[in-house]
């Protein structure tokens, strides 16, 4: 019966007068693969998913611009503030920045390709940070937060309320499901800063029908839309206006909304940097079993 024995480090079988040396690693067994099958698919269906939704943001916004451009509207973009503004125009920025990224996950994980996978990684891992310093920034600092969203966004936002229909419609929405009219906490007194609705001293300076007055989705809500419910009633006290409209600004309402449902609001945040964390750790850790994968190829024994 050979024999076996160990010497030093390494491990000998004993034939006869003979001594052979083992080699103490075992052999790996055929087919074996470090790449688990779970985490590579769970990351492709994962990213297919992303990679629709950002082509069918991008197509959105395609159709927006183009019913746009064939209306005959103007089409600038020499500000931030133009870009965030111009809906379409976000759509297709915000929808190429996912297909793009989500692109490169999918075929990173399907391919099993290091360069999209560290790109789709270091990508997200930005993200999250950029997220963590802005969250960190508005509770270290929370009035110069509230004195740019008061200030020099809400005069963007009034001044431009009738330059773009989509953007019109948004803030209709913004003003009917929150109940409130203007942005700041001046409120419904917001809206004299936009050219047809700014309440002037003499009524010549200011021809326009709707002087004094506020949007319609300012108004409190009537079994019949009335267009006119809100005309000339920034000249009223804010006890009269407040009978026939909202008088508080969106920005102070959804504040007060969110620091009242504080916990929900905390639940999805975390959810959401969670699921951010699951994703990276995921590509992460396919990265490694790649790397182990062509170390196994380059010494398979």
């Amino acid at each position: 019966m050979p024999r076996q024995r160990e010497l030093g480090s390494h491990q000998y079988t004993r034939e006869g007068n003979q001594v052979h040396p083992r080699s103490g690693r075992s052999r790996i067994p055929i087919g074996f693969t470090y790449i688990s099958s779970c985490v590579k698919y769970t990351m492709f269906l994962f990213n297919f998913m992303f990679w629709l939704v950002g082509a069918l943001l991008c197509a959105i916004g395609v159709y927006a611009v183009l019913d746009k451009w064939s209306a005959g509207e103007a089409f600038k973009l020499q500000t931030i503030f133009d870009v965030l503004f111009n809906l379409g125009f976000l759509l297709i920025l915000v929808g190429g920045i996912v297909f793009i990224v989500s692109f490169a996950g999918c075929i990173g994980a399907l391919r099993e390709n290091m360069c999209l996978l560290r790109f789709y990684s270091l990508f997200l891992l930005l993200l999250f940070l950029g997220e963590m310093i802005c969250l960190a920034l508005g509770f270290i600092y929370p009035h110069k937060m509230t004195e740019f969203l008061e200030g020099e966004l809400s005069d963007k936002l009034i001044k431009k309320y009738r330059d773009d229909l989509d953007f019109q419609n948004l803030i209709d929405l913004v003003q009917t499901d929150f109940s409130c009219c203007g942005i700041s906490s001046e409120g419904f007194l917001d809206w004299s800063k936009n050219q047809y609705f700014n309440c002037t001293t003499k009524r010549e300076d200011n021809p326009s029908v709707e002087r004094c007055g506020v949007p319609y989705s300012c108004c409190h809500p009537q079994p019949l839309v009335n267009l006119m419910c809100g005309f000339e009633v920034q000249e009223l006290r804010t006890e009269e206006a407040l009978i026939r409209v909202n008088t508080r600004g969106c920005i102070p309402t959804i504040q007060e909304l969110i620091e009242s449902n504080l916990y929900p609001v905390g639940g999805v945040a975390i959810g959401i940097a969670l699921s951010q964390l699951l994703v990276i750790w995921l590509a992460r850790t396919l990265e490694g079993q790649i790397e182990a994968q062509k170390q196994l190829w380059l010494y398979p024994n």
